[in-house]
């Protein structure tokens, strides 16, 4: 592709390489890719609809559950459509203020779901290690500053690192090597050294990503003695059920992450992480709503009461 100017920031649009180098790929993909966003919007609405309307899923539960689904709802929003745009054709491109809002966005939505998660591990704790005291501790008014909390810890920190992104001067070409704009694809195009925005992503990856992962994962060290201590087969297999699909779901997201944001950037890597970001923006929004309806008594009960 041409080089069109010599500064990407004076131009009004970038160009988003995505899988050209694999045409062949682009039809199949094009279908795939809207195949399961079709899947995420219907279940993602369908438990967002449902939680507000049976009365019997007004609980911290599925209250937390009905934030997740608003998140991925929006996160597969902020990139897909532009990712089936480019995959339909042969433009590649996105304006330059697009490609703002999609990180920003993008940074955003992600982080609260990291956030997100960590409190619907701190609510599974809270119903298996505290039953007693479970309406006490996760009072409905705890419950919304918990969910504030993780929406204003996302966008906020996002605003800053968008910021100091686009504040690099980017030179050369203005060809982004992936399917979306995101924050080490971008500072490739940098003509400076971005050690500094290196390492701010770095430590943003690792509030976002490794803290909340050990959170989680001491929230159900907790949860996995007191299930050991139980004498109730009933109980044990009602906390493997609602535990297990929350574990599934912190797995497919915060792994493939990791895989990106922690690895030594190379050559070979930058093909390889398009593929595992597709993953984590595509598949697993799209297997959230199966993975907690999926043998869900709550949930069959409540589509029952609300079909009959």
């Amino acid at each position: 592709m041409n080089d069109v100017a010599n500064n990407a920031t004076s131009e009004d649009y970038f160009i988003l390489l995505g899988f050209s180098k694999w045409p062949h790929l682009e039809v199949v993909l094009f279908v795939v890719i809207l195949i399961f966003y079709l899947i995420t919007l219907i279940g993602n609405l369908f438990i967002i609809i449902l939680a507000y309307l049976d009365s019997h899923l007004h609980t911290p539960m599925y209250f937390f559950l009905s934030n997740l689904s608003i998140v991925d709802l929006c996160y597969t929003t902020s990139s897909i459509p532009q990712l089936l745009f480019n995959l339909s054709g042969p433009d590649k491109t996105i304006s330059y203020a697009r490609c703002m809002i999609q990180l920003y966005f993008f940074l955003a939505l992600g982080s609260t779901e990291c956030v997100l998660l960590v409190v619907m591990s701190y609510d599974r704790y809270a119903a298996v290690c505290k039953p007693l005291h479970y309406t006490v501790i996760m009072h409905p008014r705890f419950c919304h500053l918990l969910a504030v909390a993780s929406w204003v810890s996302g966008f906020t920190a996002s605003a800053l690192h968008s910021l100091f992104t686009f504040s690099v001067p980017l030179c050369g070409h203005h060809q982004v090597d992936n399917f979306f704009c995101e924050v080490p694809a971008l500072l490739r195009l940098s003509c400076i050294d971005t050690h500094a925005n290196e390492l701010t992503l770095m430590v943003m990856s690792s509030v976002f990503v490794v803290v909340p992962l050990i959170l989680i994962l001491t929230s159900y060290g907790a949860i996995a003695r007191a299930v050991l201590r139980m004498q109730s087969t009933t109980g044990f297999r009602k906390v493997f059920r609602t535990c297990g699909a929350h574990l599934m779901v912190v797995s497919l997201f915060f792994i493939p992450v990791m895989c990106i944001y922690f690895q030594p950037p190379t050559e070979n890597s930058y093909d390889q992480n398009k593929f595992i970001a597709l993953f984590y923006t595509v598949v697993t929004p799209s297997l959230n709503p199966l993975i907690y309806t999926l043998r869900n008594k709550d949930v069959r009960e409540a589509v029952r009461r609300l079909t009959i």
